[in-house]
């Protein structure tokens, strides 16, 4: 097994990476599709808005290389903005494209009375999905910790594994198809939830698709 955290010049690669490493790997950072080789999982962390992060991986030549990776059915992480650039387009930036794995939209929380946006704390994530190979040992409700404006809205509720509930706001939490597995929340600091998630993601390529 060979961990790869992609880098597009932005993104939580620190925190990512210790979480690999208090799970005994050590994984490597690749920038450029020529550092992928023998890479057999990726993550994709995110912190960044989603049309830069989209003209980030172009530049680097990442986004085919994530596309091609995702359709062979290869073990892929999205965190945040590594989750919302899997679908068709984001309100936050309109005319830009994303990756399109998935149909749907990223949208922006409505405005409501007393919401405080960014989404931004801890938050249960419902599970949807029953306990899927990412979900094992996770229960029906855990707790992850969120920091965001925007979420997607899956054009497939198939996809979905986990939602969750702000105001009076029902989103997609997690997707989960094959070997490709993304959140809106952040694992790597939601301690052993998190940390379960991760180690669950670790062990996909002993298990069939």
């Amino acid at each position: 097994m060979k961990i790869g955290i992609i880098d597009y010049g932005g993104g939580n690669l620190r925190s990512v990476a210790n979480a690999i490493r208090s799970l005994g790997e050590e994984p490597i950072i690749i920038a450029s599709p020529e550092q992928a080789v023998d890479v057999t999982h990726l993550l994709l962390p995110g912190q960044g808005e989603f049309g830069d992060t989209m003209a980030r991986l172009e530049q680097r030549g990442l986004a085919g290389f994530l596309k091609q990776w995702i359709a062979g059915d290869r073990p892929y992480f999205g965190i945040c903005v590594g989750y919302q650039i899997l679908f068709d387009s984001s309100e936050e930036a309109p005319g830009v494209a994303g990756l399109g794995v998935f149909p749907g939209v990223v949208r922006r929380f409505r405005e409501e009375p007393g919401l405080k946006i960014p989404h931004m704390g801890w938050n249960s994530a419902s599970a949807t999905g029953g306990d899927t190979r990412l979900w094992q040992g996770l229960g029906t409700d855990p707790y992850f910790y969120y920091i965001h404006s925007f979420f997607p809205e899956p054009g497939d509720p198939a996809v979905v594994v986990a939602e969750t509930t702000y105001g009076m706001q029902t989103f997609a939490g997690a997707v989960e198809q094959g070997n490709t597995f993304a959140c809106q929340f952040h694992p790597e600091k939601s301690q052993e939830a998190g940390l379960r998630l991760m180690r669950n993601f670790l062990g996909l390529a002993a298990s069939p698709p």
